[in-house]
């Protein structure tokens, strides 16, 4: 080992008493993780978004499954963070109702990859009605905005609070005698954690105030529901088998399709034209899915409910499906029936063959 004076300074140990990273030539981490985790449920704990008559709040951090680390190589902070989280989210209307409405957030991408504006924030009710579907485009339109602006607060404070004590001062930078290229490694920390936190835009960030009022953001989604039955020549097994099982999903929409039918599980249709996650399923009896079309506003799921209901000889399908852009209203009714309902009766022969077409 060479002695402070001696060879190359890059790889000296220094007298000092951590004895590492002379000049900060070396790769350093530090495991943000556990920090991590405790922030971003300390920012969404009782997170409120307000306006008018309308008021929701994001009660807790459901899930947060990920990690981060900073890192130090040649004086250059690098910062990773990848994570996924699931929020709890309820809400009411302040006039003329006193019920209380529940959702979930889920954000699958927050990175160092991605932007701010970038990062996917999906919106879902747990029941459709009319006051969870006013709650639900209200989250969709003001409330992500808000959340966003959390998820800034969390990196910019990441990037200040690790960016201490990463980059390290040569030595005698701390004395009366120090050169003055030795006095600016001294300030390396304190700007590189101010050059990292310049990173995040201005307008992305806000206070971790938990009360939050916002002005209105973008418009508000008209949404339509749907209601329809069907009567198929089967048990309810076998129609159910029909709606979850990949191989019988496949054979019916004619194409591939990705099917994962558990609880959260998701489904890929009609080349991704077609696309959700299962909320809620009942062997033979309930089908509950987020349900979207490729060319749908950016996060903007439907809720699809299928309940099936078995005869002494056939089996009653009732579909309901709410948050439906109201410009695709009609194509979307005339589309279950000629690419589900006519095309399952075609390919596995549960009722009488009729031309491809809407009713």
């Amino acid at each position: 080992m060479a002695k402070w004076g001696e060879g190359d300074p890059r790889w000296i140990v220094e007298e000092r008493p951590d004895a590492t990273n002379v000049n900060n030539w070396h790769w350093t981490e530090k495991n943000a993780t556990p920090w991590s985790k405790e922030r971003l449920t300390q920012l969404f704990l009782d997170f409120k978004i307000v306006q008018s008559d309308i008021e929701c709040v994001v009660n807790k951090v459901e899930e947060c499954n990920g990690e981060a680390t900073v890192n130090n190589r040649k004086g250059k902070l690098i910062f990773f963070y990848d994570w996924e989280l699931k929020l709890k989210w309820s809400g009411r209307l302040l006039k003329n109702s006193k019920l209380s409405h529940n959702g979930k957030l889920t954000i699958p991408n927050l990175s160092e990859e991605n932007n701010l504006e970038d990062v996917e924030i999906t919106v879902t009710i747990d029941e459709s009605n009319d006051e969870s579907e006013t709650l639900k485009q209200f989250m969709y339109n003001v409330g992500r905005d808000q959340i966003r602006k959390q998820l800034g607060v969390y990196i910019k404070e990441l990037k200040e609070e690790y960016s201490k004590n990463l980059i390290l001062p040569k030595k005698d930078a701390n004395s009366s005698e120090s050169t003055p290229a030795q006095a600016k490694d001294i300030n390396n920390a304190k700007n590189a954690a101010q050059r990292a936190a310049a990173q995040i835009p201005t307008a992305a960030i806000s206070s971790s105030n938990n009360n939050v009022t916002s002005k209105p953001v973008g418009c508000k989604l008209d949404v339509r529901s749907l209601t329809m039955t069907e009567e198929f020549q089967c048990n309810a097994n076998d129609l159910y088998n029909a709606l979850t099982k990949p191989e019988m999903v496949t054979a019916f929409t004619r194409a591939p399709a990705k099917v994962d039918a558990v609880r959260g599980g998701e489904f890929v249709l009609y080349g991704g034209n077609v696309h959700g996650k299962f909320e809620e399923l009942v062997p033979e009896k309930k089908i509950q899915q987020s349900w979207r079309l490729k060319n749908w506003a950016s996060g903007h799921y439907s809720n699809v409910i299928i309940e099936l209901e078995e005869t002494s000889s056939s089996t009653k399908m009732t579909l309901h499906q709410t948050g439906i852009p109201a410009s695709e209203y009609t194509g979307m009714k005339e589309n279950w029936h000629r690419y589900y309902w006519i095309s399952i009766k075609q390919i596995f022969g549960f009722g009488t063959t009729f031309p491809l077409g809407p009713s």
